[in-house]
């Protein structure tokens, strides 16, 4: 048999550290077969002298969050799960940068889709992580599915089930050789990437759908906003049509694992040259220096491990 080396040393599974092939659930688990689980996405950035984690809380805040709207009661309080994250990365010794995923999940052995009194598991994992997609330009397909709606499903929560609608269209992007999809929302316009929050620039002026138009509420978007703000560019929420996306000067997705890339095509349609703009340029390099604690204003986003 294949062995292949962990990408870690250790997982975290219900307070006890657990070595990578030893963290496992029974196949009777109910997030298996129903989704029923909440989760995060964190990104850690090697300095050379320190780990440094990118606003942990607030994605603890959100992963709480995502929990009350499931109906489910994470198993520790917020401090403890910070604890963990940082104990969990100690225990690896890494040093490079990194994604961590904590996911709390419904544990209990059950066919029923009653999770009235649920048992709860936390689990903590961390690995290696580089660039999530090309950093130069992704080409992108506005998919045939569609962004699920906030009357159907609780999209700004990180629900696992949710996150089919997003594997569904990036299979369906990468099947036609796209790098990443685009999705609409029921009435056609154009709201999220598949794991990303959308912006585009006209006319100097930068647009993102607003919160309210079934998006998830990036901590990601959230920081693009307020680094645009603060070097004096105009972001503007707005719905964002597909001809507004077809013409734009400038469009780039900003996520935990995708942090900020541009968006070089369209459906076959060049967007600006076909090269990274100077708006996103500007940005993803304000936000590279960010997160590793090397603008001093924004220090108050990073949390040191070591």
């Amino acid at each position: 048999m294949l062995r292949v080396k962990p990408p870690a040393k250790y997982i975290w599974l219900d307070g006890k550290l657990l070595n990578w092939s030893d963290a496992k659930v029974h196949v009777m688990t109910h997030a298996l077969h129903y989704g029923t689980s909440v989760f995060e996405g964190i990104r850690g950035y090697w300095t050379g002298e320190n780990l440094l984690l990118f606003r942990l809380d607030d994605h603890i805040d959100r992963m709480f969050n995502s929990a009350k709207i499931l109906g489910i009661k994470i198993p520790l309080q917020r401090e403890e799960v910070r604890n963990a994250i940082v104990e969990t990365l100690r225990a690896n010794e890494f040093k490079e940068d990194v994604y961590v995923r904590p996911i709390a999940f419904v544990s209990s052995q059950t066919i029923t889709l009653d999770i009235k009194s649920p048992d709860v598991s936390l689990a903590i994992i961390a690995v290696p992580f580089g660039k999530y997609l090309p950093p130069g330009g992704v080409r992108a397909t506005i998919a045939s599915w569609r962004r699920v709606h906030n009357t159907m499903l609780p999209v700004m929560a990180k629900i696992g089930g949710i996150y089919v609608n997003s594997v569904l269209a990036r299979l369906e992007a990468r099947s036609r050789g796209y790098d990443e999809a685009l999705l609409m929302d029921a009435w056609g316009y154009v709201v999220e990437g598949s794991g990303e929050n959308v912006f585009i620039a006209r006319k100097n002026i930068i647009y993102t759908p607003p919160v309210y138009q079934s998006i998830l509420e990036g901590i990601t978007r959230d920081t693009v906003i307020k680094l645009a703000g603060d070097i004096g560019m105009q972001v503007a929420e707005k719905p964002i049509t597909r001809e507004e996306v077809y013409t734009a000067d400038e469009i780039f997705l900003a996520g935990t694992a995708a942090e900020i890339t541009p968006v070089i095509e369209v459906d076959g349609r060049p967007v600006g040259d076909g090269r990274p703009g100077p708006i996103t340029t500007k940005l993803a390099e304000l936000y590279a220096k960010v997160v590793r604690g090397r603008v001093e204003k924004y220090l108050k986003w990073v949390v040191p491990v070591y």
